[in-house]
């Protein structure tokens, strides 16, 4: 890793351009609100409570960037912290890509994080800055699976499936994000595979995998969870609400 890698700037990808289908007919999933602020205002708060980030890009639908610019404006954020919004793309690769190709040339360490994780702690964010900061060119937040997991051959949905595999789940790790990078790592990572079909990937970390560079894991936590259901988002409220009783939040 270069001296510029351990010097340059910090700034944290935010793609929220996806529509959320699965909680369901409204506003996009990083528009909707948990106590009555929006997830994607928490997780850009949640990248700023991070000292080592100074920018922030939120990668907005990509006819939606001037609503998700005026909501930024309309909450407060650390005044050491900029933002900027840029319009998606089709995919969330396209999306970070986006945000990458905003970014200036001072930034050398790169989080990307869904706002669909909008109550990550600072703790874990710390930790993958940390982790980059120190060699790794790919840095990913994960837990233990507390469950046992089957391989199965996919049938159509609703018919049994059957199990070919039982993996051993003491090897398996949950990941999370932020997920951060060296930032020349993952702009090769998204030039390489910049044509990648469908739907494009959907891991960052998983594209340098595929470069052959090393990704490690450090600890995530139990509040780093994304909401993608309904029942999340009653989860959500119910961590922030232990938050505003312990800790004042």
């Amino acid at each position: 890793m270069s001296d510029h890698t351990r010097t340059g700037r910090t700034a944290a990808v935010i793609p929220a351009a996806g529509r959320g289908v699965r909680l369901g007919p409204g506003a996009p999933k990083a528009l909707r609100t948990i106590s009555g602020t929006p997830m994607l205002i928490h997780a850009v708060r949640a990248m700023a409570a991070a000292r080592a980030v100074s920018l922030v890009v939120v990668v907005a639908p990509p006819d939606g960037a001037p609503e998700v610019k005026h909501l930024l404006d309309a909450h407060a954020l650390p005044e050491r912290t900029d933002y900027l919004v840029v319009p998606g793309g089709e995919t969330r690769q396209e999306s970070v890509r986006r945000g990458l190709d905003a970014l200036p040339e001072t930034v050398s360490t790169v989080l990307v994080h869904d706002a669909a994780r909008p109550l990550v702690p600072v703790d874990t964010v710390d930790a993958v800055i940390e982790a980059v900061r120190d060699g790794s060119p790919a840095v990913v937040p994960a837990l233990p699976l507390a469950d046992t997991v089957k391989q199965v051959e996919p049938r159509a949905e609703g018919e049994p499936e059957p199990v070919t595999a039982t993996p051993d789940r003491a090897l398996l790790r949950a990941v999370q994000t932020p997920q951060g990078f060296d930032r020349e790592t993952l702009v090769r990572a998204h030039e390489t595979f910049a044509a990648v079909s469908g739907e494009g990937a959907t891991d960052d970390a998983g594209m340098v995998e595929r470069l052959g560079a090393p990704v490690v894991v450090v600890p995530g936590h139990e509040e780093a969870f994304k909401v993608t259901r309904p029942l999340d988002l009653v989860l959500a409220e119910a961590v922030l609400a232990r938050r505003r009783a312990n800790d004042g939040f």
